[in-house]
C-alpha cells in the first residue's frame, strides 16, 4: 500500500456538478413559470419543494441506513472495517466518517451524508463476506471518494428535483387546484398540458442525473485506485461482486434497487443489463478499462 496520498481534486466532476445543478435549478423554474401561467397557486412549487429538498438533504443519512436496514457500529464492534477506513482517512488526510454495516447479503458497500463532517460509509455483510481486507480496503477507497468529493450531496438533491417535478402537477391534478369544470375541454387541456410538462421535466431531469451518476463513480474508481496505489485491487473487487451480484435471490436485488445510484455497483435484478443512457453506473468493461489504463500509468511513474 501507498504511504502518502490525498484524493486529487476532480475539476471534471465538479464542473459537471455545478453544470447539472444549474440545469436543474433553471428546469424547474421553467416548471414553476408554466404552473403558475396555468393558475397554480405559487406556494406550492415553493414550499412543497422547499421542505422536500431540506428534509432529503439534512437526512439523507438516516434516510439511507434505514431504507438498507443498517446501523452505525463502533471500532469494538467492527474493529477490522473501522481499521480500514481509518487507515484510509489518514491517507487522504479526510475526517473520519461514520461507520455502518448493512444486514444484507447483497454485496455492495455505499456512503451518504450531506457533507465530509456528516458523513457514513457503509458495507453490507455480503461484501465483507465475500472480499479480503486489501479488496475491502479498496472499494472503501472509491467511497471514502465520494465523499471527499462531496458528490452524494449534489447527487441527493439532483434527484429530489425531478421527484418533486412530478409530485406537484399530481398533486395539481388531483386536488383540482386549477379551477374551472374538468369536464370541459379548456379543463382537459390544461390538464395535458400539465402532464406533458410533467414528463418532459421528469425525463430531463432523470437523463441529467444518470450521466451525473455515471461520471461521479468514474471519478470515485480513479480517486480511490489512486488513494490506495493499486488499481488492479479495485478492479479485482469489481470483478468478485459483480460476479457474485448474479447469485443474490432477484426479490433482494429488486428491494434494494432505488439504492443503485448510491452503490459501489448496481443491484440487477436477475442479471439484466440497462441501457447505458439510463444506468447508474458505467459498464464493467469501462470501469476495469480505466482502472487497467491507471495501472499502467502509475507502474510507468515508479
Amino acid at each position: 500500500m501507498a504511504t502518502s496520498h490525498r484524493i486529487p481534486p476532480d475539476h471534471g466532476l465538479t464542473a459537471r456538478m455545478f453544470a447539472t445543478g444549474l440545469l436543474l435549478v433553471v428546469l424547474f423554474v421553467g416548471l414553476g413559470g408554466v404552473l403558475a401561467a396555468l393558475g397554480l397557486p405559487i406556494y406550492l412549487f415553493i414550499a412543497i419543494p422547499a421542505v422536500l429538498l431540506f428534509c432529503q438533504y439534512w437526512f439523507s443519512d438516516k434516510i439511507a441506513l434505514f431504507g438498507m436496514h443498517a446501523h452505525i457500529v463502533t471500532p469494538e464492534q467492527e474493529p477490522e472495517l473501522h481499521g480500514v477506513v481509518d487507515r484510509l482517512c489518514a491517507l487522504a488526510d479526510m475526517p473520519k466518517p461514520r461507520v455502518a454495516v448493512a444486514e444484507t447479503d447483497i454485496p455492495n458497500a455505499f456512503a451518504t451524508g450531506r457533507n465530509p463532517d456528516n458523513a457514513v460509509v457503509c458495507a453490507t455483510r455480503g461484501i465483507m463476506s465475500r472480499l479480503d481486507e486489501p479488496e475491502l480496503e479498496a472499494v472503501l477507497a472509491h467511497e471514502v471518494s465520494h465523499v471527499a468529493h462531496r458528490d452524494v450531496a449534489v447527487m441527493t438533491v439532483a434527484s429530489v428535483l425531478g421527484v418533486v417535478a412530478g409530485m406537484i402537477t399530481r398533486i395539481s391534478i388531483y386536488a383540482g387546484m386549477f379551477g374551472g369544470d374538468r369536464n370541459d375541454q379548456g379543463g382537459a387541456l390544461v390538464e395535458l398540458a400539465v402532464l406533458l410538462v410533467s414528463v418532459v421535466v421528469y425525463a430531463i431531469s432523470f437523463l441529467l442525473t444518470r450521466a451525473l451518476s455515471r461520471y461521479r463513480e468514474l471519478a470515485a474508481d480513479r480517486s480511490g485506485a489512486i488513494l490506495i496505489g493499486r488499481p488492479s485491487l479495485l478492479a479485482s473487487a469489481l470483478v468478485k461482486v459483480t460476479g457474485d451480484m448474479s447469485r443474490i435471490p432477484t426479490k433482494d436485488l429488486r428491494a434494494a434497487e432505488h439504492f443503485n445510484a448510491f452503490f459501489f455497483t448496481p443491484a440487477l435484478s436477475g442479471g439484466a443489463s440497462l441501457s447505458s443512457l439510463f444506468s447508474t453506473h458505467p459498464s464493467l468493461e469501462k470501469r476495469l478499462a480505466q482502472l487497467s489504463e491507471l495501472e499502467a500509468e502509475m507502474n510507468q511513474a515508479r
